[in-house]
């Protein structure tokens, strides 16, 4: 392996967690964008902001029915994923991270994508003549949330259990509330407040996972043998292919198709029917996996 190689392997979380697209798309010009950057003083967080700005800009594209604006507003909402690539990338090649960085790149595409639910509504009410298609565009926010939410959750432990520093993002709810607790209050206390709510839903929705936790934790403080480190990531990986479903790539997908076809309800139904079946599905097998690590 080249040294470039050994770079840009080390400038992903690990490629365990990244899919297909990301493999051969977003993560080499991501870090090809990080690498120029480097140096230059411009921070992860900047990019973070950056690309709030940009997928949020997406929603007035998507608002059209026009192809050639749709089009305009596919080709913002990749490069908004790319700068999100790149804010990560650069912390992991400059050793530039915090926190509220993490939390905040959370929260970026969750803003992309209530951008495009509202525009998706205001559409379809304009085309139709009703307002009852902003309950669905809620719906789907809530729906996107919860699924962003878990699939974060699965993929930061999957890091956890790779090694100690790939974990260190992962934490639980008592050592987010105690930071919480800790700071004083202000911007960063308030994202953090909004943080705790998020991983105070993937503990609720996950018991097994829990339990798992808790009896690997009290067997085994924190050197978790490497057999076991090691049978979870195997069995954890099977189940990636599912998860990656309620990614951002598995989601733009059928999003870019509907808006190009002009069917944006479509996207509503797919998101509320479709993803959420998944959820439920990777959320059941997951739980049995971790339930059988404890029995």
């Amino acid at each position: 392996m080249s040294e470039l190689d050994k770079e840009y392997e080390a400038s992903l979380k690990s490629i365990e967690t990244e899919n297909w697209l990301d493999r051969i798309f977003y993560r080499p010009i991501g870090f090809r964008i990080a690498r120029m950057l480097r140096g230059t003083g411009i921070t992860p967080n900047m990019i973070t902001v950056l690309s709030i700005f940009v997928g949020a800009s997406v929603g007035f594209f998507f608002y059209q029915d026009n192809w050639v604006y749709n089009l305009y507003g596919i080709l913002l909402l990749v490069c908004a994923n790319i700068l999100d690539c790149v804010d990560g990338q650069l912390a992991r090649l400059t050793g530039i991270k915090s926190a509220i960085g993490r939390i905040l790149d959370g929260f970026a595409g969750d803003i992309w994508f209530a951008c495009i639910y509202v525009a998706f509504a205001l559409r379809l009410s304009h085309e139709y003549g009703t307002h009852w298609f902003f309950v669905l565009a809620v719906l789907s926010g809530m729906s996107h949330l919860m699924q962003a939410n878990i699939t974060d959750y699965y993929k930061t432990l999957h890091l956890y259990f790779i090694s100690k520093d790939k974990g260190a993002e992962f934490q639980s709810l008592e050592q987010v509330r105690a930071r919480h607790k800790e700071m004083k209050y202000g911007i960063n206390k308030f994202f953090y407040f909004l943080y705790r709510g998020y991983t105070l839903l993937q503990v609720k929705a996950t018991p097994s996972l829990q339990r798992m936790l808790a009896c690997l934790h009290a067997r085994y403080g924190d050197d978790i043998p490497q057999d076991i480190r090691m049978r979870f990531r195997k069995q954890s990986k099977e189940l990636m292919h599912l998860i990656d479903f309620l990614t951002f790539n598995g989601r733009t997908m059928v999003m870019f198709v509907v808006v190009l076809v002009g069917e944006v309800w479509l996207y509503f139904l797919y998101e509320i029917l479709v993803l959420n079946t998944v959820l439920l599905i990777a959320l059941r097998k997951h739980e049995k996996m971790c339930a059988s690590f404890c029995s």
